[in-house]
């Protein structure tokens, strides 16, 4: 092989490994009127430990489990894996300490969501951001 198609390889492959990898990235979505958030914030939403926000009530929702979304965000904010978190809900629920996210489908079934409903907080993928949602958080 040549020396030059070579090094134009290698320059190629370091060039797609210095882009940011958009489709890892996870973005947290809110309805129009909620703040910005960190992600302790996030993680007391998400785990049931808060349901408001600046003294609003908040309505959180989940990707289906096993969606690579779900399984960056639960790892960048809740700090758990879905195994983890399932088994977390289900003593949260048994012992009666409130009902786990409702999961959608889709992102655009979370952005439909969020959009509508007063106080509503998601994640989706960055590839599926579009312009005019509000950015609570990203990663």
């Amino acid at each position: 092989m040549d020396i030059n198609w070579m090094r134009a390889g290698l320059l190629g492959m370091s060039l797609l490994l210095a882009l940011p990898a958009q489709a890892d990235n996870v973005v947290v979505i809110g309805h129009s009127q909620l703040p910005k958030l960190n992600a302790g914030a996030l993680r007391k939403l998400y785990t049931g430990r808060s349901t408001e926000v600046n003294g609003a009530p908040v309505i959180v929702v989940n990707a289906l489990p096993g969606s690579p979304v779900r399984n960056r965000f639960l790892s960048l904010y809740v700090e758990q894996d879905d195994e983890r978190y399932v088994a977390y809900w289900t003593v949260r629920r048994f012992i009666g300490k409130g009902l786990p996210p409702k999961e959608m489908e889709s992102s655009a079934a979370i952005i439909d969501f969020v959009q509508k409903t007063p106080g509503a907080i998601g994640y989706i993928d960055a590839a599926d951001l579009k312009p005019g949602l509000n950015v609570l958080a990203r990663q």
